[in-house]
């Protein structure tokens, strides 16, 4: 068992001896040249792959609540890196995920940047989906429970990390589909500076400049980002015959992120983390198509209608190495986050309204990662979290600002999770965790179980059980009084069992397909019911089955190959309308696939093509509406022109695929993104 002696906030960093690694399927690869050269170095020697050792070394801390490697987890993860986001050119973090298997990311509200996204993960929604920034919860549920991942540029972002299944062990509440951890960028070595430059199709562009570096025990990350885009583009619905273009849909970040660390002494560090995000973006809305009888049709938005978003979260972090060895961390955080969001909707003949919504959370974690014996881990420790939140609703006609909510919810939990090597091939977690609430029904018990065994040199074989849960939100419990909605303090935790088995096997020396298949059951969702006057209610059960599929090869020097599918098969077990039982869920039954190959050089030129696809998937609980599936097609390009410069160039949808992510909202048609890239 390999030793766990760094947190989050020293996660090793990727080092790469010839290239850097473009897509979210390269960092399996382990580039070997005769001779170590530096990133911007070009160098033709010949590339040696060893797929299996470099998927399997990665380093992650997800699954364990402290660093570890891939090879180690018994849980199915997927790592998208820095290298990777920046040759995708992904621009925010729902960018990024795009081609990874286990996840459907996509928005629902519009393809455009700025739209707001939609992660769904083994039929759970998003907000049964555990976004951590740095291994501690942001999910903001004082609002809708989830977390908006448009609003995160990756230029402050290290690398993500998918693990797709329950976490409610090690995290808490909203991890019942998987947890998306955001690892914020590391400071380098030495000092660098960096800008990148960029333009666009429909009046994308953005600007960037960063600085990062250690002097003594000092080390900093600092940074700036300017993106915009009008997204005035073009669009056809070929199922009712319309054509028009996106109005209303321009958008505006401004993001500023900062990370300090300092050496206290050799064995204790202090680290500060701030990311300071807005967004100012017309919410076009839904297009009123032509069809009565079609969700789509239906649209109450104006073409004034524009949402403001302001995101700041603060984190403090002190390590501690006790003893004069490394098998012992102890690990205090405390931070802090708050969300202000308005989303005005005005109406000239009608005026409309002004929401207004005000989250500020508070948390502390503390937790003690101890390898006490050779071939056992042990880590435990304790969470607090309080959420405030308060929800108005401003009437432009009366001026009248009504109260629907003011509350909070506080959550506290102590956990442990233990891990054993029985033997050198086979080893075995177990962990559990007590949640404490100020609701009515909100303590929970929370156990897991996990094996991993190496049958053969080239065969590993895992699975895994966690019984999840999911906290009411504060709308639901306090209700929403401006709109005569009731709250119910009584709500149950909506609850998870998730199971998965799956299989790693290496093909020869060239390549490595791994497999997991899984099954999901949620009971007591939470559910609004209408009346006089209405209210929530626990009323509905789900359950999930499928499979995860990655395969990633080497053809031929130089040349790499990946694919992934994601089957979903989805059913409504139990549901406030009878008849929607045994349909489909919504969106979250799409199964998904990635397709790509790309030739790189040692010097750091590549070409890939990348293709996303993405099933006929209904819309609704009842199954009266669908959506034809999609499959767009990316080409990416880097040329380095010298050390310290290089440009990158996508085309993406390049065969203009037309589609609809939600009735009556358009995705994107054929674009262009330039960039020119510099390091001093």
């Amino acid at each position: 068992m390999k030793t766990r002696k760094t947190s989050i906030h020293t996660l090793s960093k990727f080092t790469l001896t010839a290239i850097a690694l473009p897509l979210s399927w390269g960092n399996i690869l382990a580039v070997q040249a005769n001779e170590t050269t530096e990133p911007n170095q070009t160098n033709e020697d010949d590339i040696e792959i060893t797929v299996i050792e470099e998927i399997l070394e990665q380093p992650i801390y997800t699954p364990f609540r402290s660093e570890g490697i891939l090879r180690e987890s018994s849980r199915p993860a997927y790592i998208i890196d820095r290298q990777e986001m920046q040759a995708q050119g992904a621009t925010t973090v729902q960018e990024a995920l795009q081609y990874l298997p286990g996840i459907i990311s996509a928005g629902t509200t519009g393809g455009e940047l700025g739209s707001r996204p939609s992660q769904f993960m083994r039929g759970a929604n998003s907000d049964q989906v555990l976004i951590l920034l740095d291994g501690r919860p942001i999910n903001n549920t004082g609002f809708s429970g989830s977390f908006d991942l448009a609003s995160i540029t990756t230029d402050s972002i290290q690398q993500i990390e998918v693990v797709p299944g329950g976490g409610s062990t090690l995290y808490g509440s909203n991890a019942i589909g998987g947890i998306i951890n955001i690892v914020t960028r590391q400071p380098s070595d030495e000092p660098t500076f960096s800008t990148n430059l960029e333009v666009g199709s429909f009046g994308y562009n953005q600007q960037q400049i960063s600085s990062t570096g250690t002097i003594g025990d000092v080390s900093w990350v600092v940074g700036y980002n300017r993106t915009a885009a009008a997204n005035d583009f073009p669009f056809s619905l070929e199922t009712f015959d319309f054509q028009d273009t996106r109005n209303n849909a321009d958008v505006l970040y401004h993001n500023v992120n900062l990370k300090l660390s300092a050496d206290i002494d050799q064995h204790n560090q202090l680290t500060f983390t701030g990311l300071y995000n807005t967004r100012d973006l017309g919410v076009a809305g839904g297009v009123a198509i032509p069809d009565e009888d079609s969700v789509g049709a239906f649209n109450s938005l104006t073409s004034e209608a524009r949402q403001y978003t302001d995101e700041l979260m603060l984190d403090l972090t002190w390590e501690s190495q006790l003893g004069s060895n490394d098998d012992s961390l102890l690990t205090a955080r405390v931070y802090r986050d708050s969300f202000f969001y308005r989303f005005s909707n005005p109406d000239p003949e009608n005026p409309g309204t002004l929401d207004k919504v005000r989250s500020n959370i508070t948390g502390l974690q503390v937790q003690h990662n101890w390898e006490f014996a050779d071939n056992q881990t042990i880590t435990y420790g304790g969470d607090y979290r309080n959420v405030n939140a308060e929800n108005t609703t401003f009437d432009f006609q009366t001026g009248v600002e009504a109260e629907n909510y003011d509350d909070n919810i506080s959550q506290g939990a102590i956990f442990a999770r233990y891990e054993a090597d029985v033997t050198p091939e086979f080893s075995v977690n177990a962990g559990l965790r007590q949640e404490f609430s100020n609701l009515e029904e909100g303590d929970f018990t929370s156990p897991s179980v996990g094996f991993r065994w190496q049958a053969t040199d080239s065969t590993v074989i895992r699975g895994n059980y966690t019984r999840n849960f999911q906290l009411p939100l504060i709308r639901e419990t306090s209700g929403l009084a401006g709109l005569d909605v009731e709250g119910n303090p009584d709500l149950d935790p909506e609850r998870g069992n998730s199971f998965d088995v799956g299989i790693d096997q290496q093909l020869g020396d060239f390549g490595l397909l791994r497999l997991t298949g899984f099954f999901n059951d949620v009971s007591d969702l939470i559910a609004f019911e209408f009346g006089n006057p209405s209210t929530y209610r626990n009323v509905g059960r789900v359950q999930t089955w499928g499979l995860e599929a990655a395969l990633d090869v080497q053809l031929a020097r130089n040349v790499y190959a990946f694919g992934n599918y994601t089957l979903n098969e989805t059913e409504i077990i139990d549901d406030a309308t009878e008849a929607n039982e045994g349909n489909e869920l919504p969106f979250r039954g799409a199964d998904t696939f990635n397709l790509g190959v790309a030739y790189e050089t040692p010097g750091r030129f590549y070409a890939a093509l990348l293709l996303h696809g993405v099933s006929d998937f209904y819309v609704d609980d009842a199954n009266d509406e669908s959506l034809d599936g999609r499959t767009t097609l990316d080409l990416k390009v880097r040329v380095p022109v010298s050390d310290r410069f290089a440009v990158n160039a996508s085309l993406n949808n390049i065969l203009d695929e037309e589609f609809e992510l939600y009735p009556g909202f358009p995705g994107m048609g054929i674009n262009f993104r330039l960039g020119v890239r510099s390091t001093f």
